[in-house]
């Protein structure tokens, strides 16, 4: 027992040992530490400021700094509510710690990990003075011990009011504000005495990240939800009371429109600035010297920025249109070329007097191509499902119905009787459970291809090619390419393939980008390279495309986006739809009440879009978007066309289809092959060009046809199991009977065969003379020949050399004489070939193998 108590006082020697001297090497690296002076508040100044450039590296686009407002306000200046709302939302418990909250500190990793997004903090109001007045912005171990020592230094320096005053007039609050003052008159046109308690909870809300949380951002709404926050806490804390709670939830707070004018492409540069700092930290993009090279095009922003002004200002009054987005990207690479976030940053709202988020139809700061809770896409969104059809074996050629057609099962197939009945007014129609959509100009047109489908953007047939296609594989075809936004299957239904799902310009533009670049997908940036204050590089653009989509599938769709004979009877031969010179894909949307109207085209090395409509959400007039969308497209296109390699969309590749139905044929499943001569039956000897395979007419929806799930297998053996054959049939054989169409039996396939194709009808022919076994390799091929007719008469003499069609003879006398010096890469021994051919096809061959020498 003596021994082992020995043993461990032994143990607890060494321990404390060890402690004194860790503690003590601890304390001499502390000693060591350069500290900065904490006392020269009013001496510190921002040295090194981050700067964005375009894809040159040449054009500064913005300097962080620049611009830097400050405007210093005595403590009793400065209003309770600010001052409040400040320490209730970024450190409650302010005045109980010493510059270090503990528990604040264990409680915020708590959060987080349980939220996994990561955004409460916790640092003290104290140690984040210390953080942006008197340390540089690398996150490391030494700094952080630095600020902790320098924030318990402050407290013991100076008084909690001190400390507060210091913290407000020092923060950065976004938009080049520093301090509460500054962001008073930057965000409100006020002097800080003035501002509201709704606007108080405004500015506590955003220091915590104001590139984030900016009011004139992406993130708006979050915005709000944390001024919310922060007058919630003041409530509950009885720092404000019920009444004044109540009157700052109902405020509409304006923030006001600032113009600057050394702020160039202002909302491409506010998303990288968003970029950077979710990447790399709010301080080091407020004063971490950062070089950034960025993927803009200058000539091509300035361009569209004009004509997106220019074609809204003259649709305004025409289509009740108030706003417009413009977004280019490379699909090579994935870079946004040009970035347009509204018809001008630094306009006013509109109508005047409107209140942002809620009534103002155009907001000038708030980036519509990249929306948080984006719009709604309307026929836009068409080609990512047939995509998906195109995928699972169905084909640009596909015969589909277009019919009115009821497409809830639960519900009369009679579309007509529906309509005929009184409407329900205790039912609104977003309850009504009966789904027959119509198309945009109210005609359907019977049987139709995918093809004239997609490129005339018909609505039934889309519908129902979703039906085909699969919800589900439809989204995750919208997802590989990049759709982000469309997260929820269980939210979406038939209606999905008419935009009923909200997306933002940006990536819906860059996902049309894959199939400009033949499926490959380069994810969108706004980056080439990123430069820390002593030129390291911290981030760099390297190519690195994924194949997301088949190539075959990538170019079929282009193939029909491209199609302007498919899709001239909407749209007109001419229409802005059409570059010319150029073989460019497009694609309309309109959603059904007009609050979104869309265009997006590419060739292979350049993305377009372009969206209209208005922030509040209000109507337009109603026109489809080739009216109001495509003006602007067109006019930007072929600007930009001008400045880039002129490069073709590639055709997809020709594919044999053995069901008639997804070739085309909508008359039936069942063929037979004819002699188009005789008009009977083919046989054997039918000459290839002259068989035809023709449908018994037996008009069934493409369900009777085509298991949906695999388009490219046998029949379905009882095709009235699937939920939706009985509504999509009944529409079809309606047709057939307005129509007046006679269907079909096997007994009316032709009983007699084809009988003018016969070996015995072939012609006669002999070579008289016969070409020589040899001839120099610039020497003259020369033979006659001897023809007689059997039954037909002859009609044409091909003769060809190695394969090569060398000439025809159509009448007598029947010589032939060729130079072969005119041939190159001749062959030592090539064969002489020459078929007859009668009028109605019958043919004979015969062949001579020549010598060719030098």
């Amino acid at each position: 027992m003596t021994k082992k108590l020995l043993r461990l006082k032994k143990i607890g020697l060494r321990a404390g040992i060890a402690a004194i001297v860790l503690g003590g090497i601890l304390a001499l690296w502390i000693l060591t530490l350069d500290i900065p002076n904490f006392e020269g508040f009013s001496e510190r100044k921002i040295v090194e400021s981050t700067k964005i450039y375009d894809r040159t590296g040449s054009i500064l686009l913005y300097d962080v700094h620049r611009d830097v407002q400050r405007t210093v306000v005595p403590f009793e200046e400065i209003p309770r509510h600010v001052k409040n709302a400040t320490v209730i939302i970024e450190d409650a418990n302010f005045y109980n710690h010493g510059g270090f909250d503990v528990s604040g500190f264990f409680r915020a990793v708590l959060v987080n990990v349980l939220s996994g997004n990561f955004t409460q903090g916790g640092s003290t109001i104290t140690q984040q003075l210390v953080k942006n007045a008197l340390l540089t912005p690398e996150k490391t171990f030494d700094r952080k011990l630095k600020e902790l020592i320098l924030a318990l230094r402050v407290e013991r320096t100076y008084s909690k009011e001190q400390i507060l005053e210091f913290y407000l007039n020092e923060i950065p609050y976004g938009s080049s504000a520093y301090g509460v003052a500054a962001a008073a008159e930057i965000y409100f046109g006020k002097k800080l005495p003035d501002i509201t308690l709704a606007e108080s909870a405004y500015l506590a809300a955003l220091p915590r990240a104001p590139t984030y949380y900016s009011p004139y951002g992406a993130h708006r709404d979050t915005l709000d939800k944390r001024k919310d926050l922060v007058l919630s806490r003041l409530l509950k804390n009885d720092f404000v009371t019920q009444e004044e709670y109540d009157a700052a939830a109902k405020e509409e707070v304006k923030f006001v429109t600032r113009g600057n004018e050394t702020l160039k492409a202002p909302h491409f540069v506010l998303y990288v600035k968003e970029y950077l700092a979710q990447k790399y930290g709010e301080e080091m993009v407020e004063r971490g010297g950062l070089k950034v090279t960025t993927t803009l095009d200058w000539e091509l922003q300035q361009k569209a920025e004009e004509l997106t002004k220019k074609f809204v200002e003259e649709e305004q009054e025409k289509f009740n249109v108030h706003n417009a987005g413009l977004v280019a990207v490379d699909p090579q690479t994935g870079g946004i070329r040009v970035m347009v976030g509204s018809r001008d940053f630094f306009g006013e709202p509109l109508p005047a007097g409107c209140t942002p988020g809620a009534t103002c139809r155009f907001e000038p700061q708030v980036n519509v191509t990249a929306y948080s809770f984006g719009r709604q896409p309307g026929s836009a969104f068409k080609p990512f499902v047939y995509a998906t059809a195109f995928k699972k074996g169905y084909a640009p050629e596909t015969a589909i119905f277009d019919l009115p057609t009821e497409f809830n099962p639960d519900c009369d197939p009679d579309v007509a009787k529906q309509e005929l009945e009184p409407e329900d007014e205790n039912r609104p129609d977003s309850q009504n459970p009966c789904y027959h959509p119509k198309n945009y100009d109210e005609v359907f047109r019977g049987p139709i291809t995918f093809r004239e489908a997609l490129a005339q953007s018909i609505n039934v047939p889309a519908v129902k090619v979703l039906y085909l296609a699969g919800l589900i594989d439809s989204l995750k075809t919208a997802r590989d390419l990049g759709i982000t936004t469309l997260a929820d299957p269980a939210r979406y239904g038939l209606t999905l393939v008419l935009g009923g799902g909200e997306v933002k310009l940006l990536e819906m533009v860059a996902a049309y980008g894959v199939f400009a670049n033949d499926g490959l997908r380069n994810p969108v940036t706004s980056i080439v390279k990123v430069e820390d204050a002593r030129g390291n590089i911290l981030e760099e653009w390297k190519s690195g495309p994924v194949q997301v989509l088949d190539t075959q599938v990538a170019r079929q769709i282009s193939s029909v986006l491209a199609d302007n004979k498919a899709r001239s009877p909407a749209f007109g031969e001419q229409s802005y739809l059409v570059i010319p010179g150029h073989t460019v894909a497009a694609k309309t949307g309109t959603t059904n009440d007009y609050r979104d109207a869309w265009v997006i085209g590419y060739v292979p090395n350049l993305a377009v879009g372009v969206w209209f409509g208005n922030n509040d959400n209000t109507a337009m007039e109603k026109r489809v978007a080739g009216f109001i969308a495509a003006p602007l497209w067109n006019a930007f296109f072929q600007t930009a066309l001008l400045s880039i390699e002129k490069k073709d969309l590639i055709p997809p590749t020709p594919e044999t289809i053995e069901k008639p139905v997804l070739r085309g044929d909508w008359r039936g499943g069942i063929t037979y092959t004819i002699d188009t001569i005789s008009g009977k039956r083919a046989t054997e000897y039918t000459p290839p060009q002259y068989r035809k395979n023709v449908p018994l007419t037996q008009i069934h929806t493409i369900l009777h046809w085509v298991d949906k799930n695999n388009p490219l297998g046998p029949n379905p053996a009882d095709p009235g199991r699937d939920p939706q054959y009985e509504q999509w049939e009944f529409a079809v054989r309606r047709w057939i009977s307005f129509q007046g169409i006679r269907e079909e039996t096997e007994a009316d396939i032709p009983q007699e065969f084809d009988d003018v194709h016969r070996p015995e009808y072939a012609p006669s022919i002999s070579f008289k003379p016969a070409p020589s076994d040899s001839f120099p390799r610039t020497g003259t091929l020369s033979f006659g020949l001897t023809v007689s007719t059997s039954r037909y008469p002859v009609q044409e003499i091909a003769v060809t050399l190695g394969g090569r069609l060398l000439g025809t003879i159509k009448s007598a006398p029947y010589t032939f004489v060729y130079n072969l010096g005119t041939l190159a890469n001749l062959n030592p021994t090539e064969t002489v070939a020459v078929i007859a051919y009668d009028s109605v096809g019958n043919s004979t061959t015969i062949e001579r193998v020549i010598r060719i020498t030098d």
